[in-house]
């Protein structure tokens, strides 16, 4: 479980994330969705200790993650940001080996190289994992960060919109593929989303975030509804009726 306390980031008088108290259960996929600026990608990078906070407390698996030893929290939650910009010019292979560096410090074993593999494999990378980053499409390259998380092999994920610059073919590939990892793999995802319908589609908790706080936090039923989502996004939204469950629809 993620536990969030009294959680606080203070910007200025007039900007702060919180207070946040928050429980994410263990499993599945839990969405963060919201307005531009809600504070989702802040939420998210605190969760990881990207960022630290100025009150409360925040525990991955019972651990404190102000005071958990990096080394140590570094097998428990792995987090994947928005900016990935390697300027050294990497292959597939290398970027996934990265994954391993809280096991391996650089020294990869047998049992290393094995979870690379899979991870390329289970991302459908494995005809590309010599080629260069800066040759493939953006869908490709995504696909391979989201491997490098993946290959860390921590139980808890953390991504911050990985959809970002992806057309909806390689949308949805992506978000079948974090499903499996969440299925097959017994990961728990947190992931940053614009669209409220991937989230409703393929998350299993949808957390809404307004103004620096969470503002609902329920199942994809209780959360697309006319009244919550045109509260949430400030727009008037109706929820209709698809072919494989609610759709969000804004007018």
């Amino acid at each position: 479980m993620i536990s969030l306390t009294g959680v606080r980031k203070d910007y200025s008088t007039e900007v702060a994330i919180g207070p946040v108290d928050l429980q994410i259960p263990e499993g599945g996929i839990t969405a963060l969705v919201g307005p531009n600026g809600a504070g989702k990608s802040t939420l998210l990078t605190m969760i990881g200790r990207l960022l630290g906070i100025d009150e409360g407390s925040i525990e991955i698996a019972g651990c404190d993650v102000a005071s958990t030893a990096s080394k140590d929290l570094a097998r428990i939650v792995s987090i994947l940001r928005q900016e990935n910009h390697f300027i050294t010019r990497l292959t597939v292979r290398q970027l996934v080996s990265f994954g391993r560096f809280p096991y391996s410090k650089g020294r990869l074993t047998r049992a290393d190289e094995e979870i690379i593999s899979r991870a390329i494999d289970f991302l459908d990378l494995t005809a590309l994992e010599n080629r260069y980053l800066d040759q493939l499409s953006g869908g490709q390259r995504q696909r391979a960060y989201v491997a490098m998380v993946l290959s860390q092999e921590t139980e808890y994920v953390l991504l911050d919109e990985p959809l970002n610059n992806l057309d909806m073919r390689h949308s949805v590939q992506m978000m079948k593929q974090l499903r499996r990892a969440a299925e097959e793999l017994g990961r728990t995802i947190v992931i940053v989303l614009h669209d409220i319908n991937f989230a409703g589609h393929y998350a299993d908790r949808i957390c809404a975030v307004k103004d620096g706080r969470v503002v609902e936090f329920g199942t994809p039923d209780e959360i697309l509804t006319d009244e919550v989502l045109t509260r949430v996004f400030d727009t008037p939204v109706q929820v209709v009726a698809g072919p494989n469950g609610p759709l969000a629809v804004y007018y």
